[in-house]
């Protein structure tokens, strides 16, 4: 499983950024839209922009922490200490 997402992360290029401010981690996942983009609704990322005019589902369109906690680990993974 996460091999083969690291991969795709890796295959084109990325937009990496740290968004802060008062529940910003619920206002950017509710952005996003549903993690399936098929059930996400209008206006959101992935309900937008995470399906391909053949109908085929673009995997990982978007990623957002889900928590403080993870937000501090993934930081750390893209701009390291």
């Amino acid at each position: 499983f996460f091999p083969s997402i690291a991969e795709f992360m890796m295959s084109g290029p990325s937009v990496i950024g740290i968004i802060s401010g008062s529940g910003v981690i619920k206002s950017w996942r509710d952005m996003m839209g549903a993690t399936n983009p098929g059930d996400a609704a209008p206006g959101t990322i992935r309900g937008d922009f995470a399906t391909a005019p053949d109908g085929d589902m673009i995997p990982n369109i978007v990623h957002g922490s889900d928590s403080d906690e993870s937000a501090a680990r993934e930081i750390k993974i893209w701009f390291g200490e």
